[in-house]
């Protein structure tokens, strides 16, 4: 380009020789000053929120399309062309019905949302427009004229040839009466057509038909796994070429169940396979969804099973399992969050994935907001997700000298306080966490002079080590993200300890 643009008739022809040179130097130096300098040592840059947590001031029926990343429950989210889509439970912040009916919002219908970045989100509103007949019917019938007031945790699969199956819930609260169905549709906006039943339960069933999640293994065999609290998660067989059960009226096998199933909460599969490892993860939702919610993982050979655990532990045994990956917590300059599960996982097409779960606030727990965080996978082969929500702050890596600095940490446990609950959930009136019940952060100093002793940096692979309190915790990795409390864009970490339980960090001075 430079030897054209000296060359160029209009240069040649009005320049000497002399001209030439200085015009040459110029650009030299112009070209030296415009080079990329050598990268200053990282600190955690000002970067405002996309978007704020507490949506009160716009929750009422008449603001239902300002609702991109609010009055986000039970998620679940595809990529299909340029867009995320995203499908969730019809739960709404102070539920207004007469404000709704006069602003024609259809309450109870599955929300959908879309979005071409994973931070900005557009209300496309209600897959529905009404309940379907069927499933109506079928619980009604078997509560008592009870239920089937809404639809729970919907479930959208691609089939692959311009067709979109989306799966439901239908229910009565505290009850195993219920429905799972399914509606197909040639977009994934709808509208969308019912094709029936794919699991029905009713009070002399073993488990609970709610919650369903489907995946398609490597020999073309088509799994759903369901369950909740009722005797735990189950995985039944689908035929491909319908959706629906391949043996009419199988309700399946089980693959999870707690210790104190009758009590216990445990709810919400949602199944993947990760392709870089070959192994399909099963995550589910512990615990009361208003309160002390969190998700475990276990891990399988099969789509059907069955699953272990962190400690190599069956998880259709009666035991509490764990890695844990999320659970109510607050950093500083936040009041934090509760209720963090019932997650969809899904991946971009290009070998990353995410997490979406609900995030209820601490101040109000009614509301109810998107959590979209990076998916990761230690190098010991198990998930774990990133401390902060996702913001859409660029990939890059770090170095040790980037590391050195004020760390905010937070080690995410289980509820340490056992609560009388009923149905799996906590009783009226108790919505507020104990203590005991939440993770609090605390600051760590990593520092040049400890580096090598307390801490180590595997800048190659992005990896961390580190000893906190006389316990080394390794593969930690080490990633940018945003700091919505603090609102930087940082460097951040998360790992899992020897026992299974997640390590957050993020980098604050």
């Amino acid at each position: 380009m430079l030897a054209n643009w000296i060359t160029a008739p209009e240069i040649y022809n009005n320049s000497n020789l002399f001209d030439i040179m200085k015009i040459f130097s110029s650009i030299c130096v112009a070209t030296i000053f415009a080079l990329p300098a050598v990268a200053d040592t990282f600190s955690p840059v000002s970067s405002p929120n996309p978007w704020a947590d507490d949506y009160s001031a716009i929750a009422g029926m008449r603001n239902w399309k300002s609702w991109g990343t609010y009055n986000v429950h039970d998620p679940s989210c595809r990529k299909v062309g340029e867009y995320y889509y995203m499908y969730s439970t019809d739960a709404i912040y102070r539920e207004n019905r007469k404000e709704a009916h006069e602003n024609n919002v259809p309450l109870g219908y599955i929300q959908m949302r879309r979005s071409k970045d994973l931070v900005n989100w557009e209300f496309l509103g209600w897959a529905f427009p009404e309940i379907p007949a069927e499933a109506v019917a079928w619980v009604k019938e078997k509560a008592e004229g009870k239920g089937a007031t809404n639809i729970w945790a919907p479930y959208m699969v691609d089939c692959g040839n311009g067709v979109f199956r989306l799966y439901y819930c239908v229910s009565a609260f505290g009850m195993n009466t219920s429905y799972i169905g399914m509606a197909e549709a040639h977009s994934p906006e709808g509208p969308w057509i019912q094709k029936g039943a794919v699991v029905r339960t009713d009070k002399s069933s073993a488990m609970n038909a709610i919650d369903p999640s489907v995946i398609t293994d490597n020999d073309g065999r088509q799994w759903m796994h369901y369950g909740s609290y009722f005797g735990g998660l189950y995985c039944v067989e689908l035929d491909p070429s319908t959706g629906l059960a391949k043996k009419a009226d199988d309700q399946g096998h089980l693959v999870a169940r707690r210790a104190n199933w009758k009590k216990d909460n445990l709810e919400a599969p949602e199944i993947i396979r990760h392709e870089a490892t070959g192994k399909y993860f099963l995550f589910q939702s512990y615990e009361p969804l208003m309160t002390t919610y969190n998700v475990r993982v276990a891990r399988a050979d099969r789509a059907e099973g069955p699953f272990v655990d962190f400690n190599g532990l069956n998880v259709s045994d009666t035991t509490n399992n764990f890695p844990i990956l999320t659970a109510p917590y607050s950093f500083d300059n936040h009041p934090g969050w509760v209720g963090t599960a019932h997650c969809g996982v899904f991946d971009d097409g290009e070998g990353n994935y995410f997490m979406a779960h609900q995030g209820r606030y601490a101040k109000d727990s009614g509301l109810m907001v998107l959590h979209l965080r990076q998916l990761f996978v230690t190098p010991d082969g198990w998930p774990v997700v990133s401390p902060e929500r996702f913001a859409g702050v660029k990939p890059r890596n770090f170095n040790s000298a980037d590391l050195c600095g004020e760390w905010e940490i937070i080690r995410v446990t289980e509820p340490r306080v056992e609560r009388n609950l009923e149905a799996g959930q906590i009783l009226w009136g108790e919505g507020d966490l104990r203590e005991g019940e939440g993770n609090r952060s605390f600051i760590h100093q990593l520092t040049e002079k400890e580096n090598g002793k307390t801490w180590n940096f595997d800048s190659a692979n992005q990896i961390l080590s580190l000893t906190i309190g006389g316990e080394k915790i390794s593969g930690l990795m080490i990633h940018p993200g945003h700091d919505w409390e603090r609102e930087t864009d940082t460097v951040l970490f998360t790992g899992l300890d020897a026992s299974g339980r997640t390590v957050w960090g993020k980098r604050v001075k």
